[in-house]
């Protein structure tokens, strides 16, 4: 079964990013709810910024699931990434992201590692710097194996990584490691950047794809760019996908109007 989804941020220095509810959690639940969808994907500071209990309790009030936990919160406050050169800082991302793991597990919720992935940095080699991705990606995928879910890696367009940025490339990465519990993120807004055609890139990495980002080509909500939605919404069908298709976009005209055009997509190309 394909699930919707919406992204609340409750991180003020990412503010100005692509998230559609922001600040007030319980107004953000009360709306998602009301629009019919599934679950939401949460951004928080940290893994003890929000009370588990009481995100259980609205959870369960709202009937909603937790579609995904975002780890961006390391890289934008700590300055933490997995290919920094400083070994104690690679450390003390791979203990952030650790943590975020553990927090989303107690929901049934994977972790993504976007942002955080770093860059080979102006001076640095690339194949070292990629050993020190691997390196993590090993700790933290059985890290998310041993809380019963899987790991989520992202590709990111070139403007945000020099890394992988596309769906191949992160798939044959993660055939080079020995976890098996790392899938990717195929993200229609980077995939747009990157790909020749997203449809036929979905279908030829369908295995490792885990989660799926519902962004338009200019990351508002799906219809209000150029996205050609028709072959990419039969794509993830054919592929028997099943888990959450989330919309992480800019909350424009505003967060309401973002969220309703979300969800008349998604019944559009999926319901």
């Amino acid at each position: 079964m394909i699930k919707s989804a919406v992204t609340v941020a409750l991180v003020p220095q990412i503010k100005s990013g692509p998230w559609i509810f922001w600040e007030n959690l319980k107004q953000a639940m009360a709306k998602s709810e009301n629009l019919g969808f599934d679950g939401i994907e949460l951004f928080t500071p940290d893994s003890s910024a929000i009370d588990r209990e009481e995100l259980s309790y609205l959870l369960k009030f709202h009937k909603l699931e937790l579609a995904a936990v975002g780890t961006g919160a390391g890289k934008v406050i700590h300055g933490l990434t997995l290919t920094d050169p400083d070994p104690e800082i690679r450390e003390n991302a791979i203990s952030f992201i650790s943590a975020m793991i553990s927090f989303g597990a107690a929901f049934n919720a994977p972790a993504i590692i976007g942002s955080m992935q770093g860059n080979v940095l102006a001076g640095n080699d690339r194949e070292l710097t990629l050993s020190w991705l691997a390196e993590g990606l090993e700790i933290l995928g059985k890290k998310a194996e041993s809380e019963g879910v899987f790991l989520i890696y992202e590709p990111l367009n070139r403007y945000e990584t020099n890394l992988f940025n596309t769906l191949g490339s992160g798939a044959d990465f993660l055939e080079s490691l020995k976890t098996q519990n790392v899938k990717l993120l195929a993200d229609l807004f980077h995939m747009n950047i990157e790909e020749v055609d997203l449809a036929q890139s979905i279908l030829e990495n369908a295995k490792h794809i885990g989660h799926i980002h519902f962004a338009d080509s200019n990351r508002r909500a799906i219809g209000l760019g150029h996205t050609e939605m028709e072959s990419v919404a039969e794509a993830i069908k054919s592929i028997n996908y099943e888990g959450f298709i989330s919309a992480e976009v800019f909350p424009y005209p505003d967060p309401d109007a973002a969220a309703i055009e979300t969800k008349h997509a998604f019944k559009k190309y999926f319901e």
